[in-house]
């Protein structure tokens, strides 16, 4: 019993010290704190703006479905069936000021940051496979050099003068060990 505890207390450390569960954590820290940045815009800017044209609380806007509507003191609905459009006017405008402040300062910006790092990672990597190719030419130039040094009679036993490999044969007829041909060969 005590063993599966230990598993399970485990198993949640391991899931709170994993990155994700530490990112949504500071995601929503920062929702927190900017939920009152857009509650200020909207009261600050966007209610004035609004109360040019009437009154200056979005909330204050309403319709009645049955007639007639009457609050008291408080707020508190009395008599008729009220329609409060005015909150959800207020709700989507904070939605929609929100949406966008995240996606114009955090996603957009975080976008081209992830695709200048693709496009310097391909870069790196075309420009890796570029000196992968330019190092095996330099080594077939050097062995095409050393090969003409030795002239067109002379060859490592093994291999010819192109290069390629015969078991068993050399330009001067002699035999090499190859494996058909274990011996040292003969004169």
């Amino acid at each position: 019993m005590s063993k599966q505890k230990e598993s399970v207390l485990e198993g949640f450390k391991a899931f709170l010290l994993r990155g994700n569960v530490i990112d949504l954590a500071v995601a929503v820290v920062i929702g927190a704190a900017f939920t009152n940045v857009v509650n200020s815009v909207v009261k600050g800017l966007i209610n004035p703006v609004v109360g040019a044209f009437g009154s200056q609380d979005l909330n204050q806007y309403s319709s009645c479905l049955k007639s007639p509507c009457k609050t008291n003191d408080a707020g508190e609905v009395v008599s008729g069936i009220p329609i409060m459009w005015g909150t959800v006017l207020s709700a989507v405008l904070t939605f929609v000021i929100t949406a966008a402040v995240v996606y114009f300062l955090m996603v957009l910006p975080m976008a081209r940051y992830l695709a200048r790092r693709a496009r310097q990672q391909a870069a790196k990597e075309e420009v890796q496979e570029v000196v992968e190719v330019s190092e095996l030419e330099v080594l077939k130039e050097i062995r095409d050099t050393l090969i003409a040094q030795r002239g067109p009679g002379t060859a490592v036993p093994g291999q010819t003068t192109s290069g390629q490999t015969t078991a068993g044969q050399t330009t001067a007829g002699q035999t090499t060990p190859g494996p058909n041909n274990p011996g040292q060969g003969n004169p």
